[in-house]
């Protein structure tokens, strides 16, 4: 069985914004219930965190409102979403970034994609990636595919990601674990985990 943290940890919060909050119709995303609960348990790893000394990084998905940088994202089930000015775009309340965090606006799915993440993992000296938000079947999953092709351990908080329907996010987190057996992990793991590599 792989450790859970490898190395230097580094949190990922995914995209953890207000439209959660929203009914598809007016987010312009299909999400499974239980965004307050997965708002509250990332607060608490997100904070655990901060407490432990592990970097922690927030991403906003957010495109232009005359809708140049959206591609082939509106070919399927989403509509638009997240634009510039809008009130669900910005990050909830409840996970802003503080000092000593860091914050990354992108444009599309993976955090990875034309965003300066490799040079901040690459000054921070990460090995594994810690990963939260959503969707797990979108946002989340491309994340995790770029950093595993880039040689990171990725684990995903299962209980702090949500899908567009519960069975795509199942789907998505079995995925994930095909390509890593270590992926799949639990907050109250990793929140134990985390206190026991600082203490070592």
């Amino acid at each position: 069985m792989e450790d859970l943290i490898v190395g230097q940890p580094v949190l990922l919060v995914i995209d953890m914004q207000k439209d959660g909050y929203l009914p598809t119709e007016e987010s312009g995303i299909p999400h499974m219930p239980g965004f307050e609960d997965r708002v509250r348990r990332t607060v608490e790893l997100v904070d655990t965190c901060r407490a432990v000394a592990v970097p922690v990084v927030f991403f906003q998905e957010v495109h232009r409102r005359d809708l140049v940088d959206f591609g082939r994202e509106l070919d399927g089930t989403e509509g638009v979403h997240c634009l510039e000015g809008d009130p669900g775009t910005a990050l909830v309340d409840e996970l802003l970034p503080q000092d000593g965090d860091y914050f990354i606006p992108k444009r599309r799915y993976s955090c990875f994609l034309n965003t300066d993440l490799e040079i901040l993992l690459r000054g921070l000296r990460a090995e594994t990636l810690l990963l939260t938000g959503g969707l797990t079947d979108v946002c989340v999953h491309y994340t995790f595919a770029d950093a595993h092709q880039r040689d990171y351990y990725v684990r995903v908080v299962e209980d702090c990601v949500g899908g567009s329907t519960f069975a795509r996010h199942e789907a998505s987190l079995d995925a994930m674990a095909y390509l890593q057996s270590a992926a799949r992990c639990t907050s109250e793991d990793l929140k134990q985990a985390l206190k026991q590599v600082a203490a070592a």
